[in-house]
């Protein structure tokens, strides 16, 4: 019994870390250094806290994982988890730490294996966003200094503005044409 006691917290240990590893607020903080020049090392040291947060503190209630969490994260990588994802987090660990306390090894491994799948897929999908941002780019780029060239003098007359006569006169502006591509010509009222 005490060895799939010790196989149990194996998991937990390791549903810790897949958690963790798959936030971005906290995969921020390291890719950006907010942890200073040991940030992965913090990073990796915070999953192993956590745990022992846990083992130490059988009856915790959300809120309190939510603030140990967050406090780590402000003291370890001056970063203020504000997007939302810590009381998601919170929830996770607190979820596989009730599956480690009733000894489901089966639901901790498949907690685990669902953050590391779902972080993997995300993974996948932001590169891909990424390229296809970056190959669009380049082409909108393009496009956009030869729609800049060949429009200039064609909205050159539209786009001219008198001055007001009076200077201290406010100055009100009213849309006036819409061109064939979507964007509103806007002159100040005459």
């Amino acid at each position: 019994m005490a060895g799939a006691r010790e196989d149990s917290r194996a998991l937990f240990g390791a549903g810790v870390r897949a958690a963790l590893e798959a936030w971005p607020a906290l995969q921020i903080a390291v890719e950006n250094g907010f942890g200073g020049v040991h940030s992965q090392e913090k990073a990796e040291w915070l999953g192993g806290a956590m745990e022992e947060y846990f083992i130490r503190n059988a009856d915790l209630e959300l809120d309190e994982v939510e603030d140990f969490l967050g406090e780590l994260m402000t003291n370890e990588f001056d970063t203020v988890v504000e997007d939302g994802s810590l009381p998601q987090v919170s929830q996770q660990l607190q979820t596989m730490f009730h599956h480690f306390q009733r000894g489901d090894g089966a639901a901790l491994r498949e907690m685990a294996s669902y953050i590391t799948q779902r972080k993997n897929r995300i993974t996948a999908t932001a590169l891909t966003t990424a390229r296809e941002m970056d190959e669009d780019g380049a082409d909108s780029t393009e496009e956009m200094e030869v729609t800049a060239t060949n429009d200039a003098a064609a909205t050159a007359g539209i786009c001219s503005q008198p001055e007001p006569s009076d200077p201290d006169s406010p100055k009100t502006i009213q849309e006036e044409d819409i061109v064939e591509d979507g964007w509103t010509i806007v002159r100040r009222k005459k």
